[in-house]
């Protein structure tokens, strides 16, 4: 059996507020080639995401946290470069959560492969993804958003919010969206066609959001949390749906943040509040992923990416996914 080297970036430290480079260390190690049944796999993509920092503490939210010295798992497009499964043929183009490292060995439990004719290989990482998924569910099976209603988006230049705003749009709805920066309000007027405001720039977001709609919002699409879910439900109509989808706003806080002060109006304007996690609907997968093929084959959909190269970069890409460094979904390349 031939050994090959490869690298992976472990967690070393858990952090208490905003991670740092030195939570991560590049390791080197040396792999055994597949056994029976299994495969090796040089990854090319690696997917960062914002959920990735829930699993760097100690507490088990809804799966379990990495472990110190672990590999930081989390989706990877590869390339099958070994194979003794009769499934998975070498030059195969494969999706898998074996996460930041150069290679890996696997059996066929978890490593799916992906159709490139469809999208591109990356693309299974965020618009044709996860990041789609949620998009869509939260969209059309969380929300139940209907044609000229009034949806109201946050984060809404990032891997989820850009495909949220643009499915909502195709549907006739209006779409007021919020970022963080004056170039991803270009990209999403340009290219989802909404009203997109760069929060930074807003001195009082509740008042921003009455002048932008006045009447109100039937669906408020939560990526932040915070400020934003506070205004948000100020602005809501009466019998509203609030998508509970992410709060990254609040992810590396130190001491859990005070509840919204306004959720009294969740009584007063009897709304909905539904959280919701993807892999709850894999069920749907299927659908979603042959609705998604069809509006990329027909240019209805469009998705931009935030590219970060080498594996040694990868702890710098999800760092800046906290700031704000990304517009679409944020990757690296290897």
């Amino acid at each position: 059996m031939v050994s090959t080297r490869s690298r992976e970036v472990h967690l070393v430290n858990r952090p208490d507020g905003l991670p740092t480079g030195s939570d991560f260390a590049i390791v080197d190690t040396t792999i055994d080639g597949p056994g029976r049944n299994e495969v090796q796999v040089r990854n090319l993509w690696l997917s960062v995401d914002p959920y990735m920092r829930g699993l760097m503490g100690t507490t088990r939210t809804y799966v379990d946290p990495y472990h110190l010295g672990d590999v930081m798992t989390g989706g990877a497009i590869g390339t099958v470069e070994i194979s003794n499964h009769p499934k998975l043929a070498e030059g195969d183009l494969v999706l898998s959560n074996h996460g930041w490292r150069d290679r890996f060995v696997a059996n066929g439990d978890g490593v799916h492969p992906i159709d490139p004719n469809l999208a591109p290989p990356q693309a299974y990482l965020g618009v044709m993804g996860m990041p789609g998924f949620t998009a869509w569910l939260g969209i059309h099976e969380i929300a139940r958003l209907e044609a000229r209603e009034a949806i109201l988006v946050s984060g809404a230049a990032g891997a989820v919010g850009s495909v949220a705003c643009q499915l909502a749009s195709r549907m006739g709805t209006k779409v007021v969206a919020s970022t963080g920066s004056d170039d991803k309000v270009k990209w999403l007027e340009d290219n989802a066609t909404v009203e997109a405001f760069n929060y930074r720039k807003t001195k009082h977001l509740y008042r921003q959001l009455v002048k932008i709609c006045r009447d109100g919002f039937h669906v408020y699409f939560d990526n932040v949390g915070g400020d934003h879910l506070e205004a948000a439900l100020m602005s809501m109509r009466n019998h509203g749906r609030v998508v509970m989808c992410g709060m990254i706003g609040q992810y590396n806080a130190e001491h859990p943040p005070a509840g919204p002060s306004s959720l009294i109006v969740a009584i007063t304007k009897r709304l909905t509040m539904r959280g919701f996690i993807a892999f709850d609907h894999a069920e749907l997968e299927p659908r979603f992923q042959a609705e998604m093929a069809g509006l990329i084959a027909s240019n209805q959909i469009r998705w931009t990416e935030t590219v970060y190269d080498g594996l040694e970069n990868a702890p710098a890409a999800f760092l800046g996914l906290f700031s704000g460094a990304n517009t679409g979904k944020m990757l690296v390349r290897l």
